[in-house]
């Protein structure tokens, strides 16, 4: 997001954060009430166009928003959804991903507050794993043809009872409403959002056998004085590497395995 946009952004979860730290506010409700104002507003261009015009006055925005969204969602989503119109927006989209991340952020809240955020962190990684292993299931949740009803129903018997409630949300109203977006990268966003909920960095690390916990406490003790924040950890166990340590935190990647130096010894070798 550009200038305008970002600071619009950045006030919006200002605002969210405010809300959700009042205990009478039911997070998991507002997420949902959020992610059906984020729907109405992709479904309806020249809506989203009329709320992020910059030749309408902010508090005319403001009360369009509250005039349609009354009745149909709760007061603290028609508080913060008419909030966010006074604010200047770079496109008209953005308005429309920043409501969507304050869904995402609100249901995030709420597994927070549950204690489960910490197994909502793990199924995300967990099921991006497993779509990424199973060509049919990538395809059943990405064809086009198929309808959204179908495919919450394919998630519903996939996750229901087995992974957290929150967990099960997520990934139903990503599969169900891409907006554009490959399954890959909603589910990185995803996890980026739950790490940043505790203003952690997320380390993917791969091994050949699974780490004991003295392992994964040590290792994050490292990674976190390292980055200077505190690291969750995705686990992944693949064979192929031979032993040794891969970590991954953003772009940047921290190869210790044997076959990254054995790959290097061929090269060195072949040069």
């Amino acid at each position: 997001m550009n200038g305008a946009s970002r600071e619009a952004l950045a006030a919006a979860r200002e605002s969210l954060d405010a809300l959700t730290d009042n205990t009478s506010v039911d997070a998991a409700k507002l997420a949902g009430e959020l992610a059906a104002v984020t729907a109405l507003l992709d479904r309806e261009v020249s809506l989203r166009r009329v709320l992020t015009d910059p030749a309408q006055a902010g508090e005319a925005k403001a009360e369009l928003a509250r005039r349609l969204l009354a009745g149909q969602v709760g007061g603290e989503a028609v508080d913060l959804v008419s909030g966010m119109v006074r604010s200047r927006w770079s496109q008209s989209r953005d308005l429309v991903d920043s409501v969507e991340e304050l869904a995402n952020t609100a249901d995030l809240t709420a597994a927070q507050q549950a204690g489960g955020l910490d197994d909502v962190e793990d199924e995300l990684f967990r099921f991006g794993r497993i779509v990424s292993s199973s060509t049919e299931l990538r395809s059943a949740l990405t064809d086009k043809a198929a309808t959204a009803s179908a495919k919450g129903e394919l998630l519903r018997s996939l996750l229901g009872g087995k992974a957290n409630p929150v967990t099960e949300r997520l990934i139903v109203r990503l599969v169900t409403q891409p907006r554009g977006r490959s399954l890959e990268a909603g589910l990185e966003s995803l996890s980026k959002l739950a790490a940043a909920r505790r203003d952690r960095m997320v380390a993917v690390v791969t091994t050949a056998v699974p780490l004991t916990d003295q392992q994964k406490q040590r290792l994050g003790a490292v990674l976190a004085k390292l980055y200077g924040r505190q690291m969750h950890l995705n686990l992944d166990v693949d064979p192929a590497v031979l032993g040794g340590i891969s970590v991954q935190v953003g772009d940047e990647v921290i190869n210790g395995t044997i076959a990254e130096r054995l790959d290097e010894a061929s090269r060195r070798l072949a040069g």
